[in-house]
């Protein structure tokens, strides 16, 4: 308790003050002066307490800073005029909230707790912002005061704690989401680590498009079979979701060959590719492919083209032609002519489709790195075709050393052999 009410007080490398010159230099009217004793915490309480009344917002600061600054005027600075002041205070005291409550008997540890209650109620986003983002990973954080931030008007407030905090139960999510009449706080729950299955069904009944993809995304979150099979029925015509799907561990019944039957060729090959699935799984994958194909609503990419003319071929004669530069690759991207950039990188790296979509099946940065590398694309250009062509997440991406690859030209060629089983030579 001692150690709580002194605040774990640091030595001061100054020298002894006596009573006397605290009190003059409290008087300076050298606010530089005043700042320097509000520094210190080897001075008098009420020598501090009476400088949380300077008329200067600096060396109020400095007091709301001072982990020796005694709790009564934590109480009044809680209230100053100064947003940066009230700021300060509350950076402080919410590094002292661990194992405070709202049923403290302590006097002292009851005026600690009211002070930062009374700031995550600040007029100030960016006090009560302070707050939230000091509390939400810790354990023993305040409930009252977690579940007050997480019902925050403003997301900068409320979306850190909601996403992170481990003091918000099932219950209060669960409440959260019934009565929030915005979408955000939704979306920032949907990322929380290890989703049950009842805030997960929640979220889904919300019929929200974006916080069910964030959640769809989330691979801890458990969702139950009957929620993602319906959740698959309504995806069709919703494309931000066919990735997330296409990607979720431990894809249930016939959820891969329901997948298989609308998602994009690019994605149909990281169904394909995917290693979790058993036999009669991969089979109803194949099947439904096949269906697609035979009905003309699927053509892979060396099945055709314009005018008869299959996707390879087109890629070829653009080559032939000069219409094959990395700008013009560029342009297909931005196009989302994905089909067209999967054969541009074929024919550039000498490699077969086959090889190439392999290779962008695996989800593997350092492979889609190295087929880029491969077809002599400039290194910036690898970055995008990660994301779009190899579905490797934004942040697993590799980025280029300025111009150059981020891998060395041994590492690449490796990758490339390892899973193409080819022998590669060096890009020319």
């Amino acid at each position: 308790m001692k150690g709580f009410l002194q605040r774990v007080f640091t030595k001061s490398e100054d020298k002894p003050i006596s009573y006397q010159e605290s009190r003059d230099m409290a008087a300076s009217q050298d606010a530089g002066r005043r700042s320097a004793l509000a520094k210190r915490t080897d001075v008098k309480p009420e020598i501090l307490y009476y400088l949380a009344g300077d008329a200067d917002p600096v060396v109020r600061g400095t007091i709301a800073r001072n982990q020796a600054t005694p709790v009564q005027a934590d109480i009044a600075l809680s209230k100053d005029k100064d947003d940066h002041v009230r700021g300060d205070l509350a950076a402080k005291l919410a590094a002292l909230a661990p194992g405070l409550t709202d049923t403290e008997t302590d006097k002292l540890r009851r005026m600690t707790y009211d002070a930062l209650q009374t700031l995550a109620r600040d007029q100030a986003v960016m006090v009560r912002k302070i707050i939230a983002d000091t509390l939400k990973g810790m354990v023993d954080a305040p409930a009252p005061i977690i579940r007050q931030l997480a019902r925050d008007a403003e997301m900068v407030v409320a979306g850190p704690v909601l996403q992170y905090s481990p003091v918000l139960n099932e219950s209060d999510l669960l409440e959260i989401i019934e009565t929030s009449s915005g979408k955000a706080p939704l979306s920032f729950i949907s990322k929380r680590h290890k989703l049950g299955y009842s805030v997960s069904d929640a979220i889904a009944a919300r019929g929200d498009r974006e916080a069910i993809g964030h959640l769809l995304a989330n691979t801890s979150a458990q969702i139950r079979e009957e929620t993602l099979d319906r959740l698959i029925d309504m995806a069709p015509d919703i494309e931000d979701w066919h990735t997330p799907l296409v990607q979720r561990p431990k894809l249930p019944g016939l959820a891969a060959s329901k997948l298989a039957r609308f998602v994009a060729d690019t994605l149909l090959t990281v169904l394909e590719n995917r290693r979790d699935l058993d036999t009669d799984q991969i089979r109803a994958v194949k099947d439904a492919v096949r269906q697609r194909i035979e009905t003309g609503e699927l053509k892979r990419d060396n099945d055709g083209g314009d005018d008869g003319e299959t996707i390879l071929e087109k890629a070829r004669r653009l080559h032939e032609e000069g219409n094959l530069a990395p700008e013009d690759i560029a342009t297909s991207l931005g196009a989302n002519d994905l089909k067209l950039v999967r054969a541009a990188l074929a024919v550039r790296s000498g490699l077969t489709l086959e090889a190439v979509g392999k290779v962008l099946g695996t989800q593997s940065a350092k492979g889609v790195v190295s087929l880029c590398w491969k077809a002599r694309l400039p290194a910036g250009m690898s970055v995008k075709i990660q994301v779009t062509l190899g579905h490797v997440p934004p942040g697993q991406t590799l980025n280029p050393r300025g111009k150059d690859y981020p891998l060395s030209e041994d590492d690449m060629i490796w990758q490339l052999e390892f899973f193409t089983g080819m022998a590669m030579d060096a890009a020319g």
